[in-house]
């Protein structure tokens, strides 16, 4: 590869080092939300099962923790080079905010790799030695454990989205003020909300699709049904506040603090009062227009102020340096994430319509929907953080830091580059490992526990 300019050496290595933090954010949270969605589906597993002294739920959670603890491991592999990254990607911004993200991500750490792999070791090795209750507990810190590491995860980033509790010192750095303002970031209660429920819809699709494949092929029937019946439940409420409350007042918070990322989501190139959504159609950003427009007029402005003729500020209220960018991308993003999650209420709707009136597991043109639809939640999922981190876009730490001031410069494109592409094939091959241990484990079916159990 070469660079005709210093200038243009320089660009080519920030885009690299975005794109190595992106593919390796990005594969890294594919295992982080369906453990942390399982999380809780375990719980009620177990809960249900003490509760009912069912041990077909007993087995059910058992075999779901198996498939936890796959996705457990490989999210740890992938988490820790994020962390590395920070100094070897992004040393000028952990250098100007370390003071400040370095609290949360401590502490993530603590309870990610001591609370929840502790529990979660007790919970798979410790149900004989435990009583039922204590075993139970080991899951619910285990759920614990999971979700609190995760809000330490998003308070870190909505810092970033929406800094908040902070003050500049003498050499340019970040220092926290109010370690409880920064935890209690209103965009950071709103984001976990928001990110917690979506990964409740993925357990919930994955706990389905692996029940709906049971049942399609007529294997492990009793497992199958609690397995459907569970997600269909937890994906149904899930699905729901994902879009009301968590998103919609996400979505009026954004609008609030980050309007030119909201107007480039919409595609509104211009303020309008009574603005309208735009369901389908695509950005040209050299004619600040949007073609073959598929449009709900005003629907905007009701959504963002709760009046039809309410002005929006569209992209023309900001100087064209700060526009999120690539803009197209993050207009398709928000555009897959709200798409699917439409599809996600109304699938579940009518699943869970079928199972009220016990015929869901005999109705094959919804059973393979659900089976089918599992990969969605992942792409929904990150569909939406796409749609976070490229809005933030150029801030690294909105209004702060631009994303040009806080790469390595001393790292060349090349030897990032090279690394990019390692990760790529190590990622590869823990892929095909992580696929090859789940096939086994939904192979041998939820009865696999039960046979082990018995004959130990």
């Amino acid at each position: 590869m070469m660079w005709s300019s210093d200038k243009s050496f320089l660009m080519d290595a920030l885009l690299l080092h975005r794109l190595h933090f992106a593919f390796t954010v990005i594969y890294h949270y594919l295992f982080p939300q369906l453990t942390m969605g399982l999380a809780l589906l375990i719980v009620v597993l177990k809960t249900v099962a003490l509760v009912r002294h069912n041990e077909r739920y007993n087995e059910a959670a058992r075999f779901w923790a198996k498939i936890f603890a796959i996705n457990f491991l490989i999210g740890v592999v992938t988490g820790i080079p994020m962390e590395f990254q920070f100094g070897t990607n992004w040393a000028q911004f952990s250098r100007f905010t370390g003071g400040v993200i370095g609290q949360p991500l401590a502490m993530e750490g603590v309870f990610s790799f001591f609370l929840e792999s502790a529990f979660l070791g007790l919970f798979l090795f410790g149900e004989k030695r435990l009583s039922p209750w204590a075993h139970w507990a080991s899951a619910f810190l285990v759920f614990v454990g999971s979700w609190i590491s995760g809000f330490f995860i998003i308070v870190t980033n909505a810092w970033m989205q929406h800094p908040v509790a902070y003050k500049v010192l003498p050499n340019g750095s970040f220092e926290v003020t109010s370690f409880w303002g920064l935890l209690m970031n209103p965009w950071a209660l709103l984001q976990y909300a928001h990110n917690m429920s979506g990964a409740v819809i993925t357990g919930a699709f994955v706990m389905s699709a692996v029940g709906a494949f049971y049942i399609l092929e007529k294997r492990f029937d009793e497992h199958a049904r609690i397995f459907v019946r569970v997600g269909v439940i937890a994906g149904v409420i899930s699905c729901a506040t994902q879009i009301f409350p968590t998103g919609d007042l996400h979505g009026r918070y954004m609008a609030k603090h980050q309007p030119a990322a909201v107007a480039a989501m919409e595609g509104l190139f211009s303020s309008q009062a009574g603005a309208p959504i735009v369901l389908m159609g695509q950005p040209d950003e050299t004619t600040q227009s949007i073609d073959n427009p598929i449009a709900v007029n005003d629907m905007l402005s009701f959504l963002i102020y709760g009046t039809t003729r309410a002005e929006v500020k569209g992209l023309d209220q900001f100087p064209r340096d700060q526009w999120p960018s690539p803009l197209p991308l993050l207009f398709y993003s928000y555009h897959i994430m709200a798409g699917l999650g439409t599809y996600f209420v109304l699938l579940m709707l009518v699943a869970v319509f079928l199972l009220w009136r016990g015929k869901l597991f005999d109705t094959r043109w919804v059973l393979w929907p659900l089976f089918l639809s599992f990969p969605l939640p992942y792409i929904a999922n990150t569909a939406g953080w796409m749609t976070a981190e490229i809005g933030r876009q150029p801030w690294l730490v909105y209004g702060l830091i631009r994303t040009s001031d806080g790469y390595s410069k001393n790292v060349s494109a090349g030897n990032t580059l090279f690394t990019l592409l390692g990760f790529m094939g190590m990622y590869t091959l823990l892929s095909i490992l992580f696929i090859l241990l789940v096939y086994r484990t939904v192979s041998e079916g939820p009865s696999a526990s039960a046979k082990q159990r018995s004959a130990s």
